[in-house]
């Protein structure tokens, strides 16, 4: 059954408290921190044990990572991506010696999310992030272009040197969406951008493995039927991001999440009906009164409000 989990840094922070209170005990993390390292690399297992071994002493069951080793040289198919894959390998083997099911990935090449307004004003004074296509700096990156076909068939290399090694592990790799979810943006082009690319994603190499972030925030600017789309995709998703916008690729703003454009309460009906299992966490929340916004899009009062919100639905929805 669907499970609410919450992003908890592998650093402690007053999220880790603010999230047990709220009733959250299972974590999606990121890779260890320098303190965890002791001269290893963040993918080597004895490292990743005692970011395991954090998370459970402060009373989280670590179900995702959500995190990269370096990729860009794999994305633009660069000498030196072979190295890249095998650190990916190494994560993805120890993954699944320490029991973590689920390791979440991008295809984004060069930059990852983009917001072009940190702070665009929203309900009650809270702030939001946002995006203007014609605000994108002209130098956000410094690299060649490149085509979406190019970073189709880098994946595919990339899909085909990896699977094979998380099939063996249980794990699964989760794509998460462009973000936007357009193409191209200042000549690097983006391919986890609509439904049709993702049904291709999951014919491209098919495995139980190769499966699905499917952040609501992107896949709403890419369907007038989000729900649709989770019952499409079905048992490939694997992980989900529940969030909410407003406006279009080339312009949106993120949103409470009762103030989007999307039916929430249909988009966990589709969860239920799918029988998606596995876990669901908020997503870019809002700034409130008293907080920080130092981390857009992640400060720890707006998560309180997002994780209250799921909980009525899902409670609503599955006792139904």
């Amino acid at each position: 059954m669907l499970e609410i989990a919450e992003f908890i840094s592998p650093t402690p922070t007053p999220v880790w408290r603010l999230a047990q209170q709220a009733g959250v005990s299972l974590a999606v993390g990121g890779l260890p921190p320098e303190d965890l390292l002791e001269g290893e690399a963040p993918w080597d297992f004895a490292p990743l044990k005692r970011l395991k071994e954090r998370y459970e002493a402060g009373g989280f069951k670590l179900v995702v990572i959500e995190a990269r080793p370096p990729l860009n040289k794999a994305k633009r198919g660069l000498p030196g991506r072979d190295a890249e894959i095998e650190t990916v390998c190494r994560l993805l083997t120890n993954m699944g010696r320490l029991g973590i099911p689920v390791w979440c990935y991008e295809w984004m090449t060069d930059f990852n999310w983009v917001r072009t307004n940190l702070a665009t004003p929203s309900r009650g004074g809270s702030v939001v992030t946002s995006f203007r296509l014609e605000d994108v700096p002209e130098d956000l990156t410094t690299n060649p272009p490149i085509d979406e076909e190019a970073l189709w068939a880098h994946l595919e290399y990339f899909l085909k040197k990896v699977l094979p090694v998380a099939e063996k592990a249980g794990v699964k790799i989760s794509m998460h969406p462009d973000d936007p979810p357009l193409s191209p943006i200042r000549g690097v082009g983006r391919i986890m951008r609509s439904i049709d690319n993702y049904q291709r994603l999951i014919e491209l190499v098919p495995s139980p493995m190769n499966t699905i972030t499917l952040c609501q925030g992107n896949f709403t600017l890419m369907t007038d039927d989000l729900p649709a789309a989770i019952r499409k995709f079905g048992k490939t998703i694997s992980f989900v991001h529940f969030r909410d916008v407003r406006g279009t690729p080339e312009a949106f703003e993120e949103t409470w999440h009762d103030a989007g454009k999307t039916d929430m309460l249909a988009c966990m009906k589709a969860y239920r009906d799918i029988g998606f299992d596995g876990v669901l966490r908020p997503d870019h929340v809002p700034t409130v009164e008293g907080d920080s916004n130092d981390h857009a899009g992640y400060s720890a009062f707006g998560r309180l409000y997002a994780i209250g919100y799921i909980r009525g639905l899902h409670q609503a929805v599955y006792a139904s």
